[in-house]
């Protein structure tokens, strides 16, 4: 028995039948090969296009996250900024600017462009003004912004917050990017673009989709750091107009990695979210907090101890002046019966749709027998405005609508002794002020807030926390059910009917207003309270 001869046949036999595909498998093999030298001829090439790339940063970035990157990462890094920016090289020259009393908001200045080239921004006080620096992407980072601007407004005994001082000693200025009209303006406005497609394709799509893009927004490693920061280079000419002296209190990272890399030096970033990633924190100012797992998350990674602080609850100051009275009127609402009010607003990015639809109309029983009232944020989507319409046609629910400022704030004043006329009050704006502004002017006179763990997650509001667009919100909705003043997050719709149906036969509103009222004396809510405090005392000792 001839093994040898039987090995050899099955060799010849094999080379036969794979005789036609021998040039496909030839050319493949050819390829794998090609492409894996390629790549390891990029990551050979990597960490120098990246030391180019960074060469004439203010900040190391490396040295704030630990060390430089891997060649992997180096070269992830200058891919990306390549696809946002091109060849494009930083300008450093900041635009003239100019103010304007806001249209909106009493005493505070906002800023733009000024087009005829005059340098300087004018000022009627002797020291620098308090600058709130934020970006129109979605609601949140807005919402912050004008937050932090209300403790920076008003009458107020001994100047800011009783630092010492005439209030007249400095002013307020709302500085959004977006509105100094440039080529930088129109590069986050491009980023914004694909960011809020991304939101809302998840949100309506769901299953793999919604998975992949909430893991997208929860894996923020030092690699979305070095991202934004580069970014952030290339906007340094949209802040760097402004008085070095000011104090900048940023509610977007990515304006207070444009403002330390134009060289100021008082710069606090407001981080968003509960959910530690770098590319939430700023290298070289002081990164204020919303709460203590974010803040021991951020330690843990290696941010700084002097980079880091606790300060509270991002919330404006109205709300939080307003606490005790509005809880009192929830709990005596609930104790007389009276219909559950709810607030529905919708994002900056008109997400969420499908769920808030189904929402409303799984609420159209409880609506009808008077037992629930929705207040319907539409905000300045108008498909969002389309689709809660038709919700409500669909259900043969009537309803009244509002359409400007005067008319929300008409609104607000009446629904502190009365009833609305209609049981359905829907919110629909052209503008984009009111439409962000509405659910805080809303919040005092509602029982409940139903949204997505967003910003909102942290306002002293019960709150019924509903589907999030990604997965780091998941964090902020764990934060408001911890401290009692919120659900945990709610993914299906008759779960949040269900909640409905607690808020209205049990004590959950009262309980959750009772823990309002107890985050309130310890300072859980004082967040943008506690940063322009801050930002002042920083710039006494500057």
């Amino acid at each position: 028995f001839d093994t040898t001869f039987i090995i050899e046949e099955c060799i010849i036999l094999t080379m036969i039948d794979l005789q036609p595909w021998a040039p496909a498998l030839t050319i493949l093999a050819s390829i794998v090969t090609a492409a894996y030298v390629a790549w390891r001829l990029v990551l050979l090439l990597a960490p120098g296009l990246y030391r180019g790339m960074i060469k004439n940063n203010t900040i190391s970035v490396d040295d704030f996250v630990g060390g430089p990157p891997s060649p992997t990462s180096a070269f992830k890094s200058w891919f990306l900024n390549r696809l946002n920016v091109g060849t494009r090289v930083a300008k450093k020259e900041g635009y003239p600017l100019k103010t304007e009393d806001s249209d909106k908001v009493a005493g505070l200045k906002v800023t733009s462009r000024n087009e005829t080239g005059k340098e300087g921004v004018a000022t009627t006080s002797n020291n620098p003004p308090v600058v709130v620096g934020t970006i129109r992407m979605g609601f949140g980072h807005h919402r912050i912004a004008y937050a932090a601007t209300s403790w920076g407004l008003g009458e107020k005994k001994g100047g800011f917050l009783g630092l010492g001082g005439d209030d007249k000693d400095r002013e307020t200025f709302f500085h959004d990017f977006l509105n100094i009209e440039s080529e930088e303006a129109q590069l986050i406005k491009d980023m914004d673009k694909m960011y809020s497609k991304g939101s809302r394709l998840a949100s309506e799509l769901g299953g793999t989709v919604e998975k992949f893009w909430g893991s997208l927004t929860k894996s923020g490693d030092e690699d979305s750091l070095r991202m934004t920061y580069q970014f952030a280079e290339h906007m340094v000419p949209l802040i760097n107009g402004l008085d070095k002296n000011s104090p900048i209190i940023a509610s977007h990272s990515m304006v207070a990695c444009a403002a330390v890399a134009a060289g100021f030096k008082n710069v606090i970033n407001l981080v968003i979210d509960n959910h530690a990633q770098w590319f939430v924190v700023v290298p070289g100012c002081l990164n204020l907090v919303q709460g203590p797992s974010n803040y021991h998350s951020l330690l843990k990674m290696g941010v700084p101890e002097d980079q880091v602080q606790i300060a509270g609850h991002w919330i404006p100051r109205d709300l939080v002046e307003g606490i005790p009275d509005a809880s009192a009127r929830r709990t005596a609402r609930r104790k007389a019966g009276k219909p559950l009010r709810i607030i529905i607003p919708v994002g900056g990015a008109g997400a969420q749709r499908k769920f808030i639809v189904n929402l409303v109309g799984a609420l159209s029983g409880l609506v009808k027998e008077g037992k629930v009232q929705l207040f319907l944020n539409a905000a300045d989507h108008e498909h969002m405005k389309e689709a809660f319409i038709g919700a409500l046609e669909s259900n043969d629910m009537d309803y009244d609508k509002v359409v400007d400022m005067k008319g929300v704030q008409s609104f607000r004043e009446k629904m502190l002794t009365e009833e609305p006329t209609k049981n359905v009050t829907l919110f629909t704006y052209d503008d984009y002020f009111t439409a962000v502004a509405t659910t805080d002017i809303l919040c005092n006179v509602a029982d409940v807030l139903c949204c997505k763990p967003s910003e909102l997650a942290f306002y002293p509001i019960p709150k019924l926390m509903i589907r999030r667009v990604g997965d780091h919100e998941a964090y902020s909705a764990m934060r408001a059910s911890e401290l009692g003043d919120g659900t945990l997050e709610v993914r299906e719709v008759p779960e949040a009917v269900r909640y409905v149906e607690l808020f209205l036969t049990t004590k959950l509103i009262e309980t959750m207003n009772n823990s309002i009222e107890a985050n309130n004396k310890i300072g859980i809510y004082d967040g943008c309270k506690n940063a322009m405090r801050i930002a002042l005392e920083r710039s006494e000792k500057m």
